[in-house]
């Protein structure tokens, strides 16, 4: 027989929580989970004389307050502009059935990330016949350039 544990409660707000708290400094924007997901900036923390964060709306409104541990603050992601492949080769892995491509991700803020695209046999021929497709279609255009 397995052996039983007790059940933990959840600590009381976890509902909100999907992950570490997040602690802004000033200026930082922040997603407030109590609050749906709204974002803000924060204007104040926490201290002898507040007890919380305060929040106001990126381009200005009624300020909010989130709770000082910062369990329903988050970080707001900073939007990808686009993803370019690497000078790399892609690989295939019979036993997953999938190819992995490197890539880099590009975001808003001028950072980068590399990470690998996976594509499944049924992606990998279709991106196939689009890059044939491509390549003639640049082939035509040049040819008409002349």
């Amino acid at each position: 027989m397995a052996e039983r544990t007790a059940k933990q409660l959840p600590a009381r707000g976890a509902e909100l929580s999907a992950g570490a708290p997040f602690h802004p400094r000033l200026g930082d924007l922040a997603l407030d989970l109590a609050k749906g997901g709204k974002i803000g900036v924060c204007v104040a923390l926490p201290s002898d004389a507040s007890a919380s964060y305060q929040l106001r709306p990126p381009g200005g409104g009624e300020d909010w307050r989130a709770k000082s541990d910062g369990s329903t603050l988050r970080p707001v992601p900073i939007p990808a502009t686009h993803v370019t492949p690497m000078q790399r080769d892609a690989l295939y892995d019979h036993r997953a059935q999938q190819a992995a491509l490197p890539v880099t991700v590009h975001y808003e803020d001028g950072g980068t990330c590399e990470t690998v695209l996976v594509l499944t046999p049924a992606q990998v021929e279709l991106y196939s016949i689009q890059f044939t497709q491509l390549i003639t279609a640049r082939e035509s255009a040049r040819e008409h350039a002349r």
